[in-house]
């Protein structure tokens, strides 16, 4: 029997490549160019930055900007997603590797590229299966609320390097202490270059365009001249550096960057550091996925364009094993570079490509350059960067929509600056998932009467209804499952237990899209309890698919009452009205 021929279709979803490509043009070319130039300049000292965040030596930060842009341009589907190293993923590389081998060795180096190709085969594998949905179990509060703590966390574990201090830590607690506990060797040089690099790239931020536009700059050549400023930094800094000799008095510096492009590497082959950093690769792959499918999905719809989450899944795991085999470490979407990539004017995935030509460039040509680069200079790049993720904004929002949501996010929060990224982002995990079973395990029933003149029903609480004492309908607004069955249980046996003559109770299921077997069995358990009370069970508007399911029981079978395909036919049934109702003027 010969196997089934892959379709062009189905190589196509496979491979984005092959769609986008077919309309590639030199207009399209121009603009990812552009684009590809503008992100290469932000995307040099932060690749640096970001390595050094991680524990790691600045030259991986340049090999994870290479090579898994290239595999994203072939196998992802966001036209502007820009992938490389970015702060949270950094610092969770940091807090899982950091347990395992000491900072600067090579023992640490080779774990971090395991946790890259373990990462890529997790993201994979989960896009083969289709489980990108497992992602909807991270609430966005929560996700937010991690991310802001990681932020406070990176920011404040740089001021040691603006400081030019010896400090560590792992939580907030922890960093603060060290830090105040070495204060008395703070670098005044280091401290200078620090502050005023930060204030200068806060200024760059907000103040040069604006200036630049007002000097007569068209509003492209503005914004690349703009998005230079950490380039400018590095470069001034640098220089400074080495015109005056302060690496002799004091202030560190990167030191030598080994120049080519990214070495041939392989991951460790060793069961025992997989099973150690199998947890911290699962959080790394969910929380950068999640970051990934956020910003990609929000650029996308800004130009009527869609992502496939589990083809994305898919280019993120790529991604990730061509940082392992390129001597990189755990890589994601980054949102400010797809943005500014966004802004840029980016087509497709190929400005990525070029990005990587560009990196690739500076690895060639430009490390020798860095030797005497600050990394008080690299510090505030990081800072300046994290400081736009951190949001204390929606404790405000959830407080005021939802307590059980702020009680989530503020926990995350806790949490991760109490006891570090690890603990916060599982807590995160465990919260978003204890978040759904809580919310959905007391679901909302309302007692639901006809509005006069219609074939409508509302709340009996909220709206002027027709009832009747002898018929109680409960409209339940959530899937029913071994979560909640006890719930509905006990509330059908509360409503009844009264001196009503009750003779009928109606679920009203049209919001109901899943009745499992455990509620299945509390429903069985309701209707023989009314039975006993000489009050019948009937159903009205339950879905096709659900009533599908509940003929292969014997429940409706054994029903006491009707199964109504809509509720005004259980009301004229049971109510006793003769008449139909006027329509509603």
């Amino acid at each position: 029997m010969t196997p089934p021929k892959l379709t062009r279709a189905a190589l196509e979803r496979h491979l984005p490549i092959l769609t986008w490509s077919k309309t590639y043009g030199r207009d399209t070319l121009t603009s990812d160019l552009v684009a590809a130039v503008i992100v290469t300049i932000m995307l040099i000292p932060q690749s640096l930055a970001y390595a050094l965040l991680a524990g790691l030596p600045a030259e991986m930060g340049l090999y994870a900007s290479i090579l898994p842009l290239v595999a994203y341009a072939i196998f992802g589907t966001s036209r502007v997603l820009a992938v490389g190293p970015v702060a949270v993923v950094s610092l969770m590389t940091a807090a899982a590797v950091g347990n395992m081998a000491l900072q600067g060795t090579a023992e640490y180096a080779a774990a971090a590229v395991t946790l890259a190709f373990l990462s890529g085969l997790i993201l994979v594998v989960m896009g083969v299966f289709r489980l990108g949905f497992l992602a909807n179990f991270l609430s966005h509060p929560v996700i937010a609320g991690f991310i802001t703590a990681s932020g406070v966390l990176i920011a404040t574990s740089q001021l040691k390097h603006i400081f030019g201090i010896e400090a560590g830590g792992h939580n907030l607690i922890e960093l603060v202490s060290s830090m105040v506990a070495n204060l008395g060797q703070t670098n005044l040089i280091t401290l200078i270059i620090g502050v005023s690099t930060v204030a200068f790239l806060f200024w760059v931020r907000k103040g040069l365009k604006p200036l630049l536009l007002m000097a007569g700059l068209k509003p492209r050549l503005a914004d690349i001249v703009a998005k230079a400023g950490p380039v400018a930094a590095v470069a001034v800094t640098t220089i400074a550096v080495w015109l005056f000799g302060l690496g002799d008095r004091g202030v560190k510096i990167v030191g030598e960057v080994p120049k080519g492009l990214p070495p041939l590497t392989l991951p460790s082959w060793d069961m025992d550091m997989w099973g150690t950093l199998f947890v911290s690769a699962l959080l790394i792959s969910v929380i950068g996925f999640v970051e990934s499918v956020s910003v990609a999905q929000t650029l996308a719809a800004k130009r009527r364009q869609r992502i496939v989450p589990d083809q994305e899944l898919v280019g993120l795991g790529a991604s990730n094993i061509a940082a392992a085999i390129s001597g990189g470490y755990p890589v994601t979407g980054g949102f400010a570079r797809s943005v500014v990539n966004f802004d840029a004017g980016a087509e497709t995935p190929a400005a990525g490509a070029f990005t990587a030509v560009g990196i690739a460039l500076a690895a060639l040509l430009l490390t020798p350059l860095l030797f005497f680069l600050p990394k008080a200079t690299l510090a505030a790049t990081i800072i300046v960067a994290v400081l736009s993720l951190v949001d204390f904004s929606i404790l405000k929002k959830t407080w005021g929509y939802s307590k059980v949501d702020f009680t989530a996010v503020a926990a995350t929060i806790l949490l991760t600056l109490g006891f570090g990224v690890e603990v916060g982002v599982s807590a995160g995990v465990l919260l978003s998932i204890g978040l759904f079973l809580y919310k959905t395990s007391r679901p909302h029933v309302a007692e639901v009467g006809l509005v006069p003149g219609t074939q409508h029903f509302r709340n009996i609480n909220r709206h002027e209804v027709e009832t009747r004492p002898s018929l109680v309908t409960l409209r339940i607004d959530e899937n029913l499952y071994f979560a909640n069955a006890r719930f509905l249980e006990d509330y059908v046996t509360d409503r009844v237990v009264c001196d009503e003559p009750i003779t009928d109770v109606v679920l009203m299921c049209s919001a109901v899209n899943e009745i499992d077997m455990s509620a299945l069995e509390s429903l069985e358990a309701v209707m023989h309890r009314l039975a006993d009370m000489g009050i019948r069970l009937h159903l009205s508007e339950v879905k096709g698919p659900v009533t599908d399911r509940l003929k292969r029981s014997h429940f409706l079978d054994e029903l006491t009452g009707e199964l109504f395909l809509s509720q005004y036919d259980a009301w004229v049934a049971l109510a006793g009205a003769s008449t139909q109702p006027r329509a509603a003027s």
